[in-house]
């Protein structure tokens, strides 16, 4: 016998079909973020940017990105999640096109802002969607759990895509791959997702929109200045920036009932623990790549395109890890299992503290039972988060949760790449402030010295390159397993699936099976 309720909850065909197509701006936008690793080379001979300029083609598109997602999960909230998904599929392609096409630097900046505006429309408005989509628990675990990993491969899969592309066209190439999945994105989604929002969303705050960004924007720039950088007293002056609105910000959202974060959110309490955990969960795996990126190329001395396709190899775990955990989840406490991919991802980074010189087998397995920890992690706090948060509110709960990841991933560049570079700087305190700087730095100047002596030098620059990062990955095990008790300590008792909430508001009738 079947619970004729619980049936009627069951998603069917039409609704992964529907999910199938939801992944493709997912997709599409993490492999944005890598994509120009291989075009730079060719952007640059043909429309020869700055230094600064060269620097915002690259990251404009992360700034734009993580400064609206607050407000365009806001905004799918009132409007329609699937009208905004095609508002921002149509936005996504002609910038693409633009992109593409762009006979200058700043047209390219300019379509790369674009880009990011598209790409904060299109992130919240597939995971809220699949919220929505999905009202059985477990069903919504294994949707997640698969959106989680196609999330992460295509930050991958971009810098790969990147080289195959420029090995046979133009680098303009690299952007008008979007524009087919695009227009399929236009067509189909029409017929298969129905309209998700909120029925009463009271007044759009527009004071909101300035305040969330200057709250966002000036945080994230700092962190990854600091990273690259050091902790010059411009960037900690951002910080303090983005601190203050971010204040404003939030005492804003307290006080008012059209609030963008509205109170309701954090009524469930595994909302609150589900975007801490994710940010940390971020804080590890974009740490961890600051150093593991730079191991194959400069310590290894691979091409780039060599070591974004051996960079691919920890993805054969990840695509396991996530539904594997939401197996787990739904068969005991979650607590237990969120813990103990936090653990496994502490074991990853035990892995990749032995690394020597040498060791690209071990960084690999490092790095993916690494990953695989944090996807399992992300997935199953993502599902916690959205199914804590009332439906119709889950616009602004994703939003949230990938805002906490670009933080999340920014502070661990900035803290680990730190922690890397001041072991790195003090083993070279006796070589050239080039070489002492960077290990990039290094490389030049081991090839402009020449003979041995250069050769001594990469070989003491690599060397120490590895004991920075060594130390990094300790001090990232340590976080984890903090992390670990954490999770313990604020998922304990939730259960096997996160708490009901309310169903979610359609402004047309659901597809009839």
């Amino acid at each position: 016998m079947t619970n004729p309720a619980a049936t009627a909850h069951l998603a069917g065909r039409r609704e992964w079909t529907a999910f199938t197509v939801l992944l493709l701006p997912l997709l599409l936008v993490s492999m944005d973020v890598s994509v120009l690793y291989f075009a730079i080379p060719a952007i640059t001979r043909e429309l020869d940017p700055s230094a600064t300029q060269q620097l915002w083609i690259f990251d404009s598109y992360a700034f734009a990105l993580s400064g609206l997602l607050i407000t365009m999960g806001s905004l799918g909230d009132r409007i329609g999640r699937r009208k905004l998904l095609l508002m921002g599929a149509t936005a996504f392609g002609l910038a693409s096109v633009a992109a593409a096409y762009a006979t200058s630097a700043e047209m390219l900046i300019a379509a790369r802002v674009l880009l990011g505006i598209g790409g904060a429309t299109l992130m919240p408005s597939t995971l809220a969607l699949v919220r929505n989509l999905f009202r059985d628990d477990k069903q919504r675990g294994k949707a997640i759990a698969i959106w989680s990993g196609a999330m992460t491969g295509g930050i991958a899969l971009g810098s790969v895509l990147s080289g195959v592309m420029l090995n046979h066209f133009w680098w303009g190439s690299v952007f008008l791959v979007n524009v087919p999945a695009m227009l399929l994105l236009l067509v189909l989604v029409p017929v298969l997702v129905p309209e998700f929002k909120d029925p009463a969303p009271g007044r759009f705050d527009l004071l909101s929109i300035p305040l969330s960004t200057a709250a966002v924007l000036p945080v994230v720039y700092g962190l990854k200045e600091i990273a690259a950088e050091g902790f010059e007293p411009l960037y900690l002056g951002c910080l303090a920036v983005g601190l203050a609105f971010g204040f404003a910000f939030v005492r804003r959202q307290r006080r008012r009932e059209d609030a963008m974060i509205g109170r309701a959110l954090f009524r469930g309490r595994g909302f609150g623990a589900g975007i801490a955990l994710n940010t940390i969960a971020a804080f590890a795996v974009m740490g961890s790549a600051y150093f593991t990126t730079q191991y194959l190329q400069s310590v290894l001395g691979m091409g780039t395109l060599e070591a974004a396709l051996w960079s691919l190899a920890p993805s054969l775990l990840i695509g396991a890890a996530a539904p594997v955990g939401a197996v787990l989840a739904q068969k005991t406490d979650r607590a237990h299992v969120i813990a103990g991919g936090f653990v496994l991802a502490a074991a990853g980074f035990t892995l990749i503290s032995l690394v020597g010189t040498d060791s690209l087998w071990l960084l690999l397995a490092g790095a993916g039972v690494l990953a695989s920890g944090v996807v399992t992690v992300m997935s199953l706090v993502s599902d916690l988060a959205l199914g804590s948060a009332p439906a119709e509110k889950a616009g602004s709960a994703a939003a949230l949760l990938e805002t906490g990841q670009e933080f999340g991933g920014a502070l661990g560049m900035a803290l680990l790449g730190s922690l890397g570079t001041a072991v790195y700087s003090s083993d070279l305190a006796g070589a050239a402030p080039a070489a002492r700087e960077t290990l990039g730095g290094a490389v030049a100047t081991a090839r402009q010295t020449g003979g041995e002596a250069g050769e001594q030098l990469l070989a003491l620059a690599r060397e120490a390159f590895v004991h920075g990062m060594q130390y990094a990955a300790w001090g990232g095990a340590a976080l984890l397993l903090v992390a670990a008790g954490l999770a313990l300590a604020l998922t304990r008792g939730l259960g096997t699936s996160a708490p009901a909430a309310a169903e979610p508001a359609r402004t047309v009738p659901a597809p009839v099976r």
